[in-house]
């Protein structure tokens, strides 16, 4: 089983993993403690079909439930494993040919590979928007991908 570790700056980590099953399902840990727990839509991996924010007491205890050790152990190996992976914050400009439009009209993962993997809207941050979430101008874009394929997406959402 793989486990992507994923930073999101100004935000914390993410970290996500596909179950037996096929379910994708993962957890943000902000930098203020709190942690979301996310399940993702299993025909969209970019979507988000359910949030369930846990207070640092909560997360503790749902850790202690499903046994923390070897866990930690597992994502402190791959994170070292994650060479070329980077993360990217890129605003919608004014006259972004996406402002006032949906995320999936960009189809940026298909095109580029790279996933938009939040929206920070007036200091509130949107985990896993779905692609039906509308883009504003200044918002900020948290990509998470490959150097290209971040640098495609911001070309993506300024130019089309």
């Amino acid at each position: 089983m793989d486990v992507e570790r994923t930073a999101l700056p100004g935000i914390g980590l993410q970290h996500v993993m596909t179950t037996a099953r096929g379910r994708q399902i993962g957890v943000i840990s902000h930098r203020t403690g709190r942690r979301d727990l996310v399940i993702y839509d299993r025909e969209d991996p970019d979507s988000c079909i359910a949030t369930v924010a846990l207070t640092p007491d909560e997360a503790t205890a749902i850790a202690e439930l499903l046994g923390t050790g070897r866990i930690v152990e597992h994502l402190a190996e791959l994170h070292r494993q994650v060479d070329g992976l980077v993360t990217e914050q890129f605003p919608i400009p004014a006259g972004s040919p996406y402002d006032g439009r949906p995320l999936g009209d960009t189809r940026a993962r298909t095109r580029t590979g790279a996933s938009i993997v939040a929206v920070v809207r007036g200091g509130e941050v949107i985990a896993s928007p779905r692609p039906d979430f509308t883009f504003t101008a200044g918002d900020i874009i948290v990509v998470v991908g490959t150097g290209e394929g971040t640098a495609a997406v911001a070309q993506i959402l300024t130019d089309g």
